[in-house]
């Protein structure tokens, strides 16, 4: 990988993330650090005045995006710009192409993409090299190792994966009334299919060996789902969501944590997922 390095700490966000409120929070964060990390971003999905979100990766709404971003990020380059869908799928070419122009305009450091699949990075690739895959990949959802990993070991694209601990389901604290009493708005309710049966038995099932592996070792569930998805040498790092220092204090063991013997009882499970 050819830009951040192997676990390189860094503050990541997106312009639509709370309508540009995330990038905000993350300038407070930045504020007096004499050693900043790096700051990491995305474009294309972008808002109007009602509130309503839609994909656009034209040349003139990137640079829109990217000048707001600086702005809010309160930066005068972002250290890694992603394009955070590959949509409209018609448009790749020229998002980033304009993701390639601001690289050597200094504006960015590196370039990647976010939820790319094999074919649209050989688009991408055609016009410029890029940095970094973010992709989602946990035990649950291992799709990425067959064509995705491989991909990117050779051709040097780092690999930041997200969703590790499927939105909760893998930190050990997830049971089956928690999720029947979730708020009618919660997107899990409705748009998770992991959440729901056929597979949410399973799942829990998974959930419970992964508590089983981390108590015989004084780690948490999230610590060896975190562990799980850090043992592939294609993935750079690994992007966990917290709400609180609690939470922080949950999961990052699973930096210096590794699998040994109970790496293949694992993948045993994985296999019949």
């Amino acid at each position: 990988m050819s830009g951040p390095g192997r676990w390189a700490a860094a503050a990541g966000s997106s312009a639509v993330y709370g309508l540009g409120h995330s990038e905000q929070v993350v300038a407070q964060a930045l504020k007096g650090r004499s050693k900043r990390p790096y700051v990491f971003t995305k474009c294309e999905l972008v808002w109007n005045k009602r509130g309503e979100i839609s994909g656009s990766l034209k040349a003139e709404s990137i640079r829109r995006e990217i000048e707001a971003s600086l702005k809010r990020l309160q930066v005068d380059v972002i250290d890694l710009y992603q394009i955070h869908w590959p949509d409209p799928p018609e448009d790749i070419d020229e998002g980033w192409r304009t993701l390639a122009e601001l690289k050597k305009e200094g504006k960015v450091r590196w370039i990647g993409v976010s939820n790319f699949n094999v074919e649209q990075m050989d688009r991408a690739r055609k016009i410029a090299p890029i940095t970094s895959l973010q992709p989602p990949y946990s035990i649950i959802k291992p799709d990425i190792q067959n064509e995705v990993l491989p991909y990117c070991a050779q051709n040097n694209i780092g690999v930041i994966v997200y969703s590790v601990m499927q939105s909760g389901l893998l930190t050990g604290a997830m049971t089956r009334e928690r999720i029947a009493n979730f708020p009618k708005d919660d997107f899990r309710k409705s748009l998770n299919p992991n959440f729901e049966e056929p597979v949410l038995t399973r799942n829990l099932e998974l959930a419970e060996l992964l508590r089983d592996i981390g108590h015989r070792h004084g780690r948490t569930a999230g610590e060896v789902a975190i562990a799980w998805a850090l043992r592939r040498p294609e993935i750079t790092g690994a992007i966990i969501g917290i709400r609180s220092a609690k939470q922080v204090a949950g999961i990052i063991g699973a930096m210096e944590f590794r699998l040994g013997s109970w790496q293949r009882k694992l993948e045993l499970q994985e296999s019949a997922v």
